[in-house]
C-alpha cells in the first residue's frame, strides 16, 4: 500500500482558481543537444503539460510526489483492468479504492514508453476545482535518470535523458550560476531533501504537485516554536474526506546550508506517509518554495538546483 501525496493537496486553494487558460501549443520541441524543451501552464499552482496515453493527447499535471502514471478513471474507464479495488490512503488517512490498467504506449518529453501500466483514479475533484479537463498524473517514474530543469519565467521545462555514452558526469546545469546546490535522494519513486530543523534531522519530499507545504503534527515542539500561526482551514483528501489542520509561517527552511525565511506552511498528522522500505516523511516541500526563477533536479549525479 502506498500514498499518493502531490494529488492530495490540489485542493487546498479554496478559491480553486486557475490562472488563465490552460492552453499548450507545442508538446515539445528537441533542442541541438537532444534537450528535449516542454512548454507548460498552469492550473492554479499546478504543472500542467501535454502528453499521450494511447491516442488521447490532453492535459497532465507534473507530479514528483506521484511514483507512476495516474489516469483520470473518466476518459479510461473502458480499458481493461489488471486489478481491481486497491486500497490506498489519502493524506487524511481515509481509504479509498483504484484499479490499475495498461496503455499500450505513452509519449512524453520526447520518449514513447511501450506498454506502461498505471494506476485509474477519479480525477473529477481536480477538475472541477481547477477548471481543466485532466488525462492524469505524470509522476517520478518518467524523471529517472535525466536532468530537468523547471523554468518558471520562460514556462518551459528542459529535460535530458542519460544515456550510456554521457554516463554519470553529463550536466545541462553550470554549476556555479545557481543559487542554492544540494543533495537528494530517492526512495520509493519518491524525491527526499534531508535537512534539519531546530536540531532535528527530518525528511522532507519535494512535490512539484503539492500547492502549500506540509509539516507533520507530531514533529518536537522546538520545531513548532519556530511557526507563527496564522489560522486554520480544511485538507482535503482523494475522495470525500476533510480535516481542519492549521496553518502558518516557518521562520526558516534550511536547503542545503541556505535558509529560506518566512515560508508558508501547514501543519498535519502524516502517519499515514510512510514508505514500503525507508521509514516515513515529516513533511512536503510544495509549489511555495518551488516556485522560483528556476529549479533543477539531476537525478544522475543525485543534486538538485535553485535559482532564486
Amino acid at each position: 500500500m502506498f500514498l499518493y501525496l502531490a494529488s492530495f493537496f490540489l485542493s487546498l486553494d479554496p478559491s480553486g482558481g486557475v490562472r488563465g487558460p490552460v492552453n499548450i501549443s507545442l508538446a515539445g520541441t528537441i533542442t541541438s543537444d537532444s534537450t528535449y524543451v516542454i512548454p507548460f501552464s498552469r492550473a492554479g499552482n499546478l504543472i500542467v503539460v501535454q502528453a499521450t496515453a494511447d491516442s488521447t493527447t490532453g492535459n497532465f499535471i507534473i507530479d514528483t510526489g506521484c511514483p507512476g502514471l495516474v489516469l483520470n478513471l473518466t476518459y479510461f474507464r473502458n480499458y481493461r483492468l489488471l486489478e481491481s479495488d486497491q486500497e490506498r490512503n489519502d493524506i487524511n488517512g481515509a481509504r479509498f479504492m483504484v484499479s490499475q490498467t495498461e496503455v499500450a504506449s505513452f509519449s512524453f518529453a520526447g520518449k514513447t514508453y511501450p506498454r506502461v501500466v498505471g494506476e485509474l483514479a477519479n480525477l473529477g475533484n481536480i477538475e472541477n476545482l481547477k477548471g481543466i479537463r485532466l488525462l492524469g498524473l505524470i509522476g517520478f517514474e518518467f524523471f529517472r535518470n535525466s536532468e530537468v530543469i523547471f523554468d518558471f519565467e520562460k514556462s518551459e521545462i528542459r529535460m535530458r535523458h542519460a544515456t550510456k555514452k554521457r554516463g554519470a558526469s553529463y550536466s545541462q546545469v553550470d554549476e556555479s550560476t545557481a543559487d542554492f546546490e544540494m543533495p537528494i535522494t530517492v526512495s520509493d519513486n519518491r524525491i527526499i531533501l534531508n535537512t534539519t530543523m531546530s536540531g532535528k534531522k527530518i525528511k522532507l519530499i519535494i512535490d512539484s504537485g503539492a500547492e502549500r507545504n506540509l509539516l507533520d503534527s507530531r514533529l518536537p515542539d522546538r520545531i513548532f516554536e519556530n511557526v507563527n500561526i496564522t489560522g486554520r482551514t480544511l485538507l482535503s483528501g482523494a475522495g470525500s474526506s476533510k480535516v481542519e489542520v492549521m496553518t502558518g509561517d516557518l521562520k526558516v527552511l534550511n536547503l542545503g546550508g541556505h535558509s529560506v525565511e518566512n515560508v508558508p506552511v501547514m501543519i498535519a498528522n502524516l502517519e499515514r506517509t510512510c514508505f514500503a522500505y525507508d521509514g516515513c516523511v515529516d513533511g512536503v516541500v510544495g509549489f511555495d518554495v518551488l516556485s522560483v526563477k528556476r529549479l533543477g533536479f539531476n537525478f544522475v549525479n543525485s543534486k538538485m538546483y535553485i535559482w532564486k
